[in-house]
């Protein structure tokens, strides 16, 4: 048996926003992840491709209101800054 994925632990690096909005983020996320999963069995953003992310956005969202839509994209922005700052450090191996 896995463990299931951590969105909060994964996030917590780049959620440096008030309480409330930080909850928001994470029950989005997790919403986000849920569905992804649901359509491509792809249970965490280190398996997610871009098209999953547009295919949330326009398809899956697209009965909501606009300001959903935002609010979720601020979401996914938070989603790859994470990613980025990851794929971005470079230990220095050299030393070793």
């Amino acid at each position: 048996m896995t463990k299931p994925f951590d969105m909060e632990l994964f996030l917590s690096g780049v959620l440096t926003c008030s309480k409330t909005t930080q909850r928001r983020h994470l029950r989005q996320a997790r919403i986000m992840q849920a569905a992804i999963n649901q359509r491509w069995q792809r249970d965490n953003p280190w398996t997610w491709q871009s098209k999953h992310l547009i295919w949330f956005l326009t398809q899956h969202l697209r009965s909501h209101s606009v300001t959903s839509r935002y609010y979720y994209q601020l979401t996914v922005l938070l989603i790859r800054k994470r990613l980025r700052k990851i794929a971005e450090y470079q230990p220095n191996t050299q030393s070793i």
